[in-house]
């Protein structure tokens, strides 16, 4: 637990300014941040908690695995010509003295209203949807094609960095608002849209991006080549893949980082990042990345993967070459390759939603094979909303979770006329 005197001089800082461009423009959730940050300068720490709560029970997940530094924080009024205040720490710190004293916070919903919705995939987009409707009196069954409810929150992201306990906790509270809960589950599988349509008044797809984007490394088939989701489920689920021997992981996102210490947890004998940007130009955080380095990862920027040497069947190393930043672009250094030892590659270069099985559901996908969506949420289809990772490339889990409320509201919208 924060000592409470550093978290009140942490408050302080606050300026509590009227444009409050930290909640507005910085946090996809639209967080009051300056009235929870006044209540702790008050020792008002139940209110504090809440504000938080009322607006956004992932609160806490939030608090753990936001890049502050780009939104909230990053549109703090102090962050102009001194430090921004420290948003991230103080929303922490009021999860944990809640936790800490036993704070039980209750999700209040109307009555019934007769409408029933079905979602699709319950990670932050799916859960946040949820919870809205129920909050509004709708009746809603989530489905989920793993055992476990939580999608990226439960599967992909590693416990060293966000306690399963947290995300056990909130899929316990939207149970508890009347949510059903249907795993195994599986759109295209077991269940399909058409299906739905007729049970249910809407539905929300918030299946999330499940197709890495990776390229061949040899013109034989690899047995330690890994997309980056399937690895980090693997850690998740407790099924430590054997062997790994010398690991590379490419990529420079916050995925890429989760890999490599998870490679370390995994029993790996040595583990490098190799990125095809520098440390100025990559998308993970700045913490995620000395967090790897602190735990033995090693980061090698401006490097670009080429292919990998193969001997008796099994790899050995990678052939790379340098690279260096031209108009924001990475582009080879002519004659500067070499090779790296590997036995494993990891790819953490993204994830793209399930064109085929999308298109097949009768979905329309934009030009970046995201799902189309307009104004409200909603898709091609009447009824049909979407949101989160299988809209937009890059999302973080604040801006998954304001997608879910988005399509919450252009769903009340259209069936409440």
């Amino acid at each position: 637990m924060k000592n409470i005197e550093e978290m009140k001089e942490k408050a302080a800082w606050c300026l509590n300014c009227k444009m409050k461009p930290c909640s507005k423009t910085g946090c996809p959730m639209k967080t009051d941040i300056p009235e929870f940050i006044e209540k702790i300068k008050s020792d008002e720490y139940e209110e504090a908690y809440k504000i938080l709560m009322d607006n956004n029970i992932f609160s806490h997940v939030c608090s753990l695995v936001c890049p502050q530094e780009e939104q909230c924080e990053g549109s703090c009024v102090r962050a102009v010509k001194q430090e921004p205040t420290k948003i991230g720490e103080l929303e922490r710190f009021i999860n944990e003295w809640a936790n800490e004293n036993k704070i039980d916070y209750k999700l209040a919903t109307k009555n019934k209203n007769g409408k029933k919705i079905a979602i699709v995939g319950s990670g932050p987009a799916g859960i946040e949807c949820a919870i809205e409707l129920l909050k509004n009196g709708y009746d809603v069954t989530i489905f989920e094609k793993d055992e476990i409810p939580g999608g990226i929150l439960w599967y992909g992201i590693p416990d060293f960095r966000l306690p399963k306990k947290i995300v056990q906790t909130i899929i316990e509270k939207v149970k508890h608002c009347g949510a059903i809960i249907q795993t195994k589950k599986e759109l295209g599988k077991n269940i399909t849209i058409t299906q739905l349509k007729q049970d249910f008044d809407a539905v929300f797809l918030a299946i999330g991006a499940t197709t890495s984007m990776l390229y061949p490394l040899a013109d034989v088939p690899l047995d330690k080549v890994y997309q980056s989701d399937g690895f980090l489920k693997a850690y998740n689920e407790n099924k430590f893949l054997p062997n790994l021997g010398k690991v590379v992981v490419i990529g420079g996102g916050n995925v890429a980082m989760d890999a490599s210490r998870v490679a370390l947890k995994m029993g790996a004998e040595s583990v490098k990042i190799l990125y095809r940007r520098d440390e100025k130009h990559m998308p993970a955080r700045k913490i995620e990345l000395e967090e790897a380095i602190q735990d033995g990862v090693e980061f090698v920027p401006l490097t670009r993967v080429i292919s990998a040497n193969v001997e008796h069947e099994k790899m050995v190393s990678v052939n790379c070459i340098k690279t260096q930043i031209v108009d924001k672009k990475a582009v080879d250094i002519p004659h500067t390759e070499f090779t790296i030892k590997a036995d494993t590659v990891v790819f953490a270069i993204g994830l793209k939603p399930e064109k085929t099985l999308l298109e097949h559901e009768g979905i329309q996908l934009n030009s970046w094979g995201m799902i189309e969506i307009d104004e409200n949420g909603m898709t091609n289809l009447e009824n049909v909303f979407a949101g989160g990772d299988v809209t937009e490339s890059k999302s973080t889990v604040c801006r998954a979770l304001a997608a879910g409320k988005k399509a919450a509201i252009g769903i009340r919208k259209k069936l409440e006329k």
